[in-house]
C-alpha cells in the first residue's frame, strides 16, 4: 500500500507551535489554562504545539492575544 506523501507544511506548523509553546511558558500558563482562556481543550494546544494540528487563524489570535504577544511572533 503506497504512503501518503509528506506533509509539506509540517515544519511550519511546528514552528509556530514551538513559539506558542515559549511564549505560553514565558508567561507562565500551562497547557490547560491556555486551552481554557481561548476555549479549547488541553490535547488541542498539545496538538498545535506540537504541528500535528491546523490552528485557525481565529484560534491564533485568540492565543496571541491571551499571551500578550503579536500574532506575527507567533507565526515568524
Amino acid at each position: 500500500m503506497p504512503t501518503a506523501p509528506p506533509d509539506p507544511l509540517f515544519h511550519r506548523r511546528r514552528a509556530i507551535g514551538e513559539h506558542i509553546r515559549h511564549a505560553r511558558t514565558n508567561v507562565g500558563l500551562t497547557q490547560e489554562a491556555l486551552a481554557h482562556r481561548v476555549g479549547l481543550d488541553r490535547p488541542s494546544i498539545v496538538e498545535i504545539e506540537a504541528g500535528r494540528r491546523n490552528a485557525t487563524v481565529n484560534t491564533l489570535l485568540r492565543i496571541a492575544d491571551e499571551l500578550g504577544v503579536p500574532l506575527a511572533q507567533l507565526v515568524r
